[in-house]
């Protein structure tokens, strides 16, 4: 029997993940139990998963979801953004923050990323610490609010609202996306330059300030999210003893541990056929991001950690160069930082759903 692949696991760090041999072996196209009700497809094999993320009849708009479905963003027409658009729509919205957080420009500020890692390890003090209480949310989020140009002081604010992210309690989520778009509302204000004025500079004219914010949002809770579960499966990778240069563990990391392992939901927007089956009209569907990844048949290339065509994550240069710099950081200027449990002691949790995994804890020895 077919596990469950939406059921939250905690399981050491180096347990073999039994679900994602068990979709492989099940076909190219495997169907499933949906978390909210009724079937879904789960694309396995790399091939039909680049059709699927480049052919516009998978589509993102929560309006085609099944009749139920109540855990997903507001459809595109209630709320425009980059993850519920598709077309010519999403592709004006994605103009206006590509040059954002193009190679270039998130390249210019390697420096400034190096600076705020190496601070905020500092502070942490000797002893051991635990890195997935604090540092792996604060990190990505202090870059964010730096590069955007929202004032430092709301950083605390901005940690608790994301972590309320994940609340299930009814109206919890909505409360939180609201603060966070709330809080980014302060790199809106007069004097303040950063990559908010600069998003709504490049945005068009008619945007609303409801639409403002909830893209400043949407950059500043998925630019955490990615780093945020990264960052334990990276450091205590690289504090075990991989010695490998820090763009390869990066790229490592990432291809086995991605931070999505699946992509968000599409829907089938007419009858489809793919891998030899016929989808109905309004079929959910996903990719497995970590199956693909890792499976021992893939041919080298390009990996799916951060999707493909349209949808490609936006945010994906400025992730890895924060990993980077955490990596860059406690080789250099924390020679004799070490965990502080054995490595095979440490647990990694899958949230559920298609939420990501990650360390539960990592206790880590900066210093002595």
């Amino acid at each position: 029997m077919l596990p469950d692949p939406f059921a939250a696991t905690t399981r050491g760090i180096t347990e073999p993940d039994p679900v994602r041999p068990a979709l492989r072996a099940a076909g190219p196209l495997v169907e499933v139990a949906a978390p909210e009700g009724g079937s879904a497809w789960i694309v396995t094999e790399e091939q039909p998963a680049r059709e699927v993320l480049a052919d516009p009849r998978f589509a993102k708009d929560p309006a085609l979801a099944p009749e139920g479905w109540t855990r997903l963003e507001r459809t595109a027409a209630e709320q425009p953004s980059l993850t519920t658009l598709d077309g010519p729509d999403h592709a004006l919205l994605r103009r206006a923050h590509a040059p954002l957080l193009s190679a270039k420009r998130i390249q210019a500020q390697s420096d400034r990323i190096h600076r705020i890692a190496r601070t905020l390890l500092t502070d942490l003090g000797g002893g051991t610490v635990d890195l997935m209480d604090g540092f792996s949310t604060h990190f990505p989020l202090t870059v964010l609010l730096d590069l955007l140009g929202i004032p430092l002081h709301l950083l605390d604010a901005a940690v608790d609202a994301c972590r309320r992210m994940s609340d299930p309690g009814p109206g919890a989520q909505g409360k939180a996306i609201a603060a966070i778009a709330d809080l980014a509302a302060a790199g809106l204000t007069p004097n303040r330059k950063g990559l908010a004025t600069e998003l709504r500079d490049n945005l068009p004219p008619e945007t609303s300030e409801e639409d403002l914010r909830y893209h400043l949002f949407a950059l500043i809770f998925a630019g955490q999210l990615t780093t945020d579960a990264s960052i334990g499966f990276l450091v205590s990778r690289l504090l075990d003893g991989d010695t490998t240069p820090e763009s390869h563990l990066v790229r490592e990391t990432l291809r086995t541990h991605p931070p999505a392992p699946f992509t968000l939901w599409r829907f089938t927007t007419s009858e489809v056929d793919l891998a030899g089956i016929r989808l109905p009209a309004g079929a959910p569907v996903l990719v497995d991001i970590q199956g693909i990844n890792t499976d021992p048949a893939r041919k080298p290339g390009p990996d799916l950690t951060f999707g493909a065509g349209p949808h490609f994550c936006v945010g994906a240069q400025l992730a890895q160069l924060e990993l980077r710099a955490v990596a860059t950081v406690l080789r250099t200027e924390f020679p004799e930082a070490r965990l502080a449990v054995p490595y095979g002691e440490l647990r990694q949790t899958f949230l559920g759903g298609i939420q990501g995994t990650r360390l539960t804890s990592l206790p880590v020895v900066l210093h002595d």
